[in-house]
């Protein structure tokens, strides 16, 4: 598609933005770390357990420059930008340790700054400067949008919501976009029917009995203070194929405000912080799209690489720093890996390494590093060998969220109980099957499916003194040492 003039404004002031960047961070060596994921991959708890174990002493024997002590102290200090919330962390660590309940997810874009004061490994102090920003996965998937035509997304998007496992979810939006005519006279009403039915269906969609992930608009989702404007006021509608909308027509209105939508939040969200990332961290829940059965999971694959195609990635070189900056360091990352015994670990990388595969192998010819990796950013479980007859069952120990069932029991969120979760396939292809090498919620009831993941509570960890417990893990250290380990060498 050719610039517009728009677009190469946009490029000026991004140009004009990285030149900026580069003569603070010339001074003050700067990471902009991103991290984001799809809803309840558990940014917050990612961050959180970052945070904690750099200032607080961790367990991280797979971050070389911690486990060596070539770390001196990582510190907190006020963020940079004045205009963006800052990330919650003191409530969150509260809130994991203390009430032991997972904190609240995403809904809007925070950023943290982290000072970590090294060694090099040639014996001269450094600092480092590490800005996260946490903002919704969701948000990424707007991203193309910049490239499409009211006209495609609404093609788009009308497609997808006629395929077999979605269309029972969108009959309600389906039932009023036939009594809509496009060419007709602009209708507020009927405008504001469609959107509120379309965001149903979207919010249906992300239900954990299907677990849907390619869900844009996504501030449908989580509007914030834009919730009922017009930006936010539209939804796809039949369209004839190549023709143009009559002025005053609702297919016009339709048009205006999709337009709005990407000027108002889309292009924001580019200029300001996406595109002044350096580095990148995409968590991935896929064990609720394993619960969610095949179709999930292919919904999810086309979600992540709808999301690697928005990064302006690449390697990093000086001109590019100067005037176009490039991710060079993406980290997919599978969450909840303490949900499986540490056997299927294995299994559970290679199912997402299957997920992102192509779209990463496109990726890794542009010069960008990518990894993947299963994680538990905080392990609320243990393991356990459980008998059964004359078999001994690998197993997890953990105390079950209120109101999660298993095999008809309803939990308090007080017992701790052992449960076998299974075994992941050896072949990941087993799982994308659509004949089913495993039923899943959207097909069965929570009891009845081969695969059903429990939630469990944050653990609960004993104090030492005064300091507050270090947070276990599953691989946040190898996270580390992927993300950030070639910038404090």
């Amino acid at each position: 598609m050719a610039l517009s003039f728009q677009d190469i404004v946009e490029e000026a002031r991004l140009s004009a933005r990285a030149l900026m960047d580069y003569g603070d961070h010339f001074f003050n060596p700067t990471i902009r770390l991103g991290v984001t994921g799809l809803s309840r991959a558990g940014k917050t708890v990612f961050i959180t357990a970052l945070i904690h174990g750099l200032t607080r002493g961790g367990r991280f024997p797979i971050f070389e420059p911690f486990a060596t002590g070539r770390i001196a102290r990582a510190r907190l200090e006020p963020q940079p930008d004045d205009a963006v919330p800052r990330f919650a962390y003191e409530n969150h660590v509260r809130t994991l340790i203390e009430e032991r309940h997972w904190p609240n997810s995403t809904i809007d874009i925070s950023e943290l700054r982290l000072v970590i004061d090294y060694q090099r490994q040639n014996g001269a102090d450094r600092t480092l400067t590490l800005d996260i920003v946490d903002y919704p996965g969701e948000w990424l998937l707007d991203l193309p949008l910049l490239n499409k035509s009211y006209e495609q997304w609404s093609a788009e998007s009308l497609a997808l919501s006629r395929e077999p496992l979605r269309a029972g979810l969108a009959a309600p939006w389906h039932g009023h976009l036939a009594t809509l005519v496009a060419e007709a006279q602009a209708d507020e009403q009927a405008a504001l029917t469609a959107a509120r039915l379309f965001t149903d269906y979207l919010r249906a969609c992300r239900d954990e009995r299907f677990a849907m992930s390619l869900l844009p608009p996504g501030r449908f989702l989580m509007p914030g203070n834009l919730a009922d404007t017009p930006a936010l006021t539209f939804a796809p509608l039949d369209l004839p194929v190549g023709g143009s909308a009559p002025e005053g027509s609702l297919w016009a209105m339709m048009v205006r405000r999709y337009e709005a939508y990407k000027d108002v939040v889309v292009r924001p969200f580019f200029r300001d912080h996406f595109s002044r990332l350096d580095r990148q961290v995409v968590l991935v829940d896929a064990l609720s799209a394993f619960n969610a059965g095949p179709e999930a999971l292919h919904d999810l694959e086309a979600a992540l690489a709808g999301i690697l195609d928005c990064f302006r990635i690449g390697r990093s070189t000086f001109l590019s720093t100067l005037f176009r900056p490039r991710i060079d360091r993406i980290l997919f990352a599978a969450t909840k890996a303490d949900h499986l015994h540490h056997s299927s670990h294995d299994r559970l990388e290679a199912v997402l390494r299957r997920t992102v595969g192509k779209a990463a192998a496109r990726a890794e010819d542009t010069g960008a590093e990518i990894d993947v990796v299963a994680l538990a950013a905080v392990r609320a479980t243990r393991e356990a060998q459980v008998a059964r007859g004359r078999d001994k069952l690998p197993s997890i120990l953990g105390t079950p969220a209120p109101g999660e069932v298993a095999n008809g029991e309803t939990f308090d969120g007080n017992t701790e109980v052992a449960t076998f979760p299974g075994d992941l396939p050896a072949d990941p292809e087993d799982l994308f099957k659509g004949d089913g090498a495993f039923r899943g919620l959207s097909s069965a009831s929570a009891e009845k499916t081969d695969f059903r993941f429990l939630r469990f509570r944050p653990p609960l960890l004993e104090h030492e003194g005064t300091e507050e417990p270090a947070l276990p893990h599953i691989r946040l250290d190898r996270a580390l040492q992927f993300l950030i380990g070639d910038r404090l060498q």
